[in-house]
C-alpha cells in the first residue's frame, strides 16, 4: 500500500504543484491520476520513487517512510515506464531491458536471459533483442519500456503516460495488454493520463485532479459515473454533454446502446458471454474486486 499524507510540493520559484494532497494507494490494484497539464499528477507519480521530494507531508510504503530510505536504492526497486518510452538508443533491446538487473549486481547474461523471458511476458518476438530502438515502431518500443520497467520484478509500476505518443489503434493494443499483464503478475500500479475514457478503462480506482493536485473525486469507475462530485466532474467524464448517458434500443432484434445522440455504442451480451467484469456495476457476485479482478489470495504489501 502506497499512502501520501497531507503533501505538498512547492517548487524553488514559489509554483504550488500539489498542495495538502492525501490518498491511499491500494495494492494489486490499477490507480488511475487523471487531469489535465498542470494538474500536478506527474509530480505525485514521481514523488513515489523520490524523483521528486515533497516540501511538506509524508509519503509510505507498506508503512516506511520513504524519506527514509535511500533514493536510487528506492527507485531500482520501483518499475517505471514513460511516454516514449525512455529508452538509451546506443543499446540494444535485450540490454535496455536488462539495464537496472546489472545495475543491481545481477550477471550480464542472468539479466539478458531474463530480458528474453520479459519479451515473451509482453509480446515481443525475441527475434527483435538484438535490434536499437530506432528499429522498432512506437508500439514495440513501449512495450520494451513495459518490459524494462518489470525487469526486477517490482512490486509497483510506476507508468506516465506511457500510452500517449502512439496512434490509438496502438494505444488500445497496449491497453489490452496492460489489464492482460496485471490479471497475470498482480502488481501496484500508478497510472498518469489525461485521458479520462482510458482512465475509465484501465482503472480500479480513479483520482481527478483540478490544478494544483486538488483532488475532485476518486474512486472506482462506477462510483464516478454514477455520482459525479460536481459541475468540474460531470464535465471531464462527459456526462453534462450526455456522453455517458447509454439507452438500449431494439435493431433488427438485437438490443443496441445508443448515446443521448443516438449514435450506436455497442450491444448487450449475456453475463456469461465471457467479457470482463469491468462492465458490471463494481460490485461482482463472485467476490471479484471492483474492476473484474479477484481478490488475490496471497499476503503483501506493495513493495
Amino acid at each position: 500500500m502506497i499512502e501520501f499524507r497531507s503533501v505538498t510540493k512547492r517548487f524553488p520559484d514559489g509554483t504550488v504543484a500539489v498542495r495538502d494532497f492525501s490518498l491511499v494507494i491500494p495494492s494489486r490494484r490499477i490507480t488511475v491520476l487523471v487531469g489535465s497539464s498542470g494538474s500536478g499528477k506527474t509530480t505525485i507519480l514521481r514523488m513515489i520513487n523520490r524523483m521528486v521530494d515533497p516540501t511538506s507531508g509524508t509519503i509510505e510504503i507498506d508503512g516506511d517512510d520513504i524519506a527514509g530510505i535511500e533514493p536510487v536504492g528506492l527507485r531500482r526497486g520501483i518499475g517505471y515506464v514513460m511516454q516514449n518510452a525512455g529508452l538509451l538508443p546506443h543499446r540494444r533491446v535485450a540490454d535496455n531491458i536488462a539495464t537496472v538487473p546489472v545495475l543491481r549486481g545481477v550477471r550480464r547474461k542472468d539479466a539478458r536471459a531474463r530480458a528474453l523471458e520479459l519479451m515473451d511476458t509482453v509480446g515481443l518476438d525475441r527475434s527483435l533483442a538484438e535490434r536499437y530502438p530506432s528499429q522498432l515502431s512506437g508500439g514495440q518500443q513501449q512495450r520494451v519500456g513495459v518490459a524494462r520497467g518489470l525487469a526486477v520484478d517490482p512490486n509497483i509500476l510506476l507508468m506516465d503516460e506511457p500510452f500517449g505518443a502512439v496512434d490509438p489503434l496502438v494505444r488500445a493494443e497496449l491497453q489490452r495488454e496492460l489489464l492482460r499483464l496485471q490479471r497475470d503478475l498482480d502488481k501496484t500500479v500508478v497510472f498518469v493520463t489525461h485521458d479520462i475514457d482510458e482512465a475509465l478503462l484501465l482503472g480500479d480506482q480513479i483520482v481527478i485532479f483540478t490544478t494544483g493536485g486538488i483532488v475532485a473525486q476518486a474512486g472506482t469507475p462506477q462510483e464516478i459515473l454514477a455520482a459525479p462530485a460536481d459541475e468540474f466532474v460531470a464535465r471531464f467524464v462527459g456526462a453534462d454533454r450526455g456522453k455517458r448517458a447509454l439507452h438500449v434500443r431494439e435493431q433488427n432484434g438485437r438490443p443496441v446502446v445508443v448515446d443521448s445522440e443516438g449514435r450506436a455504442a455497442g450491444v448487450l451480451v449475456p453475463d456469461d458471454a465471457g467479457l470482463g467484469a469491468r462492465a458490471g456495476d463494481g460490485s461482482p457476485a463472485d467476490g471479484s474486486a471492483p474492476g473484474g479482478r479477484p481478490e488475490p489470495a496471497r499476503d503483501g504489501g506493495a513493495r
